[in-house]
């Protein structure tokens, strides 16, 4: 990380609609940003977890980006920057002192496999043992790793960046998304006739679209027909799969070891808990929390938060673990 002024940072965070009020000088460098317990004196640090009140009182850092309710718990030696919302402002912050942000080189190794029935725009890098098979469009910005297989038939769009050992087919990815390493997209989906075991051929394809992150080891298969979608700006964690035909919305968090079966269709703005499993052709409403190990056997209408197998609202869960917890076993 770099050495940046108090100025710079107040740009940046105008910039981005955040709001701040601090008495630092606009001249004041800092030269990163750490967690509370490990920063040092030139450091910017965040709190935004009530969990680690007391680790604030002994803070070195320089200064803290914090709420202006818990401002009081800060040592003399270290300057409230207060906002609303601390853990998003640290999020740009980080990526202000980044220095080691991937930019493409515009290098196409000679180690890589091109094939004649491709579109490859300017300032693309594509790096060692990678094969572009036929029907590739890729936009201007791409980063595609080493170890990549893209194609057939698959778009990517301005600024995504592709990490190493990806596998992807039929498939359009939208602009600035990045899909991390080991992910296998646009394969073939788990479907076949039940008494003769024959296959059923998948022949859609995958939709990921803006500003969305696809975790590593993850499988997001292909559509029987039209396509399997990931709305904008979800973040899709390691180790998930995605069957054929789900349809997940804007917005979507979804942790590690999560599996969604086939035709399910999940809202905007939900959270999944890890090790949850969701049944198929199912409806799931915008703004619902799944939480983790769940098991998701009937339609959850929005805003609804659930737990436990099958999963029902939160509440009711939680009364009868305690009345579990209650019962005498012998």
């Amino acid at each position: 990380m770099s050495k940046i002024n108090f100025q710079e940072i107040k740009n940046i965070l105008f910039k981005n609609s955040i709001a701040i009020e601090s008495k630092i000088d606009d001249s004041t460098y800092f030269s990163g940003v750490n967690s509370i317990s490990n920063s040092s004196k030139d450091d910017i640090t965040f709190f935004s977890n009530i969990k680690y009140l007391d680790t604030l009182k002994s803070c070195k850092a320089k200064a803290c980006i914090i709420k202006k309710k818990f401002e009081k718990y800060l040592p003399e030696t270290c300057d409230p920057i207060i906002v609303d919302e601390p853990y998003l402002t640290f999020a740009y912050l980080l990526e202000l002192f980044n220095k080691n942000k991937k930019l493409s080189n515009g290098v196409i190794s000679k180690n890589v496999y091109l094939h004649n029935q491709i579109q490859v725009s300017q300032n693309v890098q594509i790096d060692n043992f990678s094969n572009i098979l036929e029907n590739v469009v890729i936009e201007d910005g791409v980063i595609i790793g080493s170890n990549c297989k893209i194609g057939p038939n698959v778009i990517i769009k301005k600024n995504c960046i592709i990490n190493d050992n990806v596998s992807i087919s039929d498939t359009t990815i939208n602009e600035g998304c990045e899909i991390k390493s080991g992910a296998r997209i646009g394969g073939s989906g788990f479907g076949f006739d039940e008494k003769t075991k024959k296959k059923i051929i998948h022949i859609g394809n995958v939709i990921i679209e803006n500003y969305s992150t696809i975790g590593s080891n993850t499988t997001i298969d292909k559509a029987v027909f039209e396509s399997t979608i990931i709305g904008e700006y979800s973040q899709i964690d390691n180790l998930v799969q995605i069957a054929h035909n789900v349809i997940i919305g804007k917005h979507a968090i979804i942790a590690a070891q999560v599996g969604i079966a086939g035709s399910t269709t999940i809202g905007d703005f939900v959270k999944i808990g890890g090790q949850a499993g969701i049944a198929g052709h199912l409806n799931i409403g915008n703004n619902v929390t799944i939480a983790g190990k769940s098991g998701v056997t009937k339609n959850i209408i929005d805003n609804k938060i659930v737990a436990g197998f099958p999963a029902k609202d939160i509440n009711s869960w939680k009364r009868e673990i305690i009345n579990l917890g209650k019962m005498k076993w012998y």
